[in-house]
Parts: structure tokens; sequence; C-alpha cells
């Protein structure tokens, strides 16, 4: 999202992607990745939020490894953040879009995006899929910083 009148994009501001092999130890490495990238690049990500933005990028990349390593040699992450929003994103490359499913109650696994759901509104943020050009999928979640015009309801950037 461009900088409004008289507003400048913070020194922070930037975007990020790397690849990970679509492997379960893939999601503990991208959570250590991005809180690194995070902390490098001075994103004012503290706190409660911090851990909102690692679990939502360890369980979307775990559904990654989990659903779409059939067809998806390496998953792609991508961190962004601008004037007062930060986005996390990740691309594989099965075409089958996810939804926030009940589990059963003895379900051991199954509730991920039910996760990712409620922490992001919590958060005042958004999430959802969007399709790629090449037939894959790209899962992101776009959440407000702190002091920010940046929260719910301005839509992603390039998404």
């Amino acid at each position: 999202m461009p900088p409004g009148k008289g507003q400048e994009e913070p020194s922070y501001a930037g975007a990020w992607r790397f690849t990970a092999p679509c492997v379960d130890s893939a999601a503990p490495r991208a959570r250590s990745a991005v809180r690194d990238l995070l902390v490098r690049r001075a994103v004012p990500v503290h706190g409660e939020l911090m851990d909102t933005v690692l679990v939502v990028v360890t369980e979307l990349v775990a559904n990654a490894a989990r659903h779409a390593a059939l067809l998806t040699p390496e998953i792609g992450i991508e961190v962004s953040a601008g004037a007062g929003w930060i986005r996390v994103a990740v691309e594989d490359d099965h075409p089958y879009r996810p939804a926030a499913l009940d589990a059963g109650r003895f379900d051991t696994g199954g509730r991920g995006l039910l996760l990712v759901t409620a922490l992001t509104r919590e958060a005042g943020g958004v999430w959802a899929v969007d399709r790629t050009a090449s037939g894959g999928k790209t899962v992101w979640v776009r959440l407000p910083l702190p002091g920010g015009p940046g929260g719910e309801g301005h839509g992603a950037p390039g998404g």
C-alpha cells in the first residue's frame, strides 16, 4: 500500500522472500528465520503480536508441508511490512484451497487454520487464499502494527 499524503514509508518497510523444502522440519526453521528477519529489520513486532506472527508462520508452513508436499518440492515464504501493517504469506504448488474446519474432540490435528483465523481476528487482521499463476495457492495473513493505519479492512498489498 503506498504511503498516504505526507506519509513516508518507515525504515523497516520492504518485502523479503525465501524458500524452504516442503518437509515437516520447514515449519520451525521458517519460524526462526521470520523472527530473526523481523528483529534484524527492526519491524515493530513485539510481545503478543510477535507470538501471533510466529504461530501463523508455523501453522501455514506446517499445513503446506502436510498437505501440498506431493506437488510442491519447495514452498515460498514471504514477509512484507509497511506503514502500519505486516503480511506473511506461504505459497505452494497444490491447487487445494484450505478452509478452517472444526476438528473432532479426539483428532490430533486439523485445527491449524482455526487457530490462524482466531489469532488473526484477535489482532484485527485479515487472511485469505489466492490462486497463483502456476495453479497453486498463496495463503496470506495481514496484521496491523501498533500505532499504524494498516488495520482491519485495509486489504493486502498485492493480494
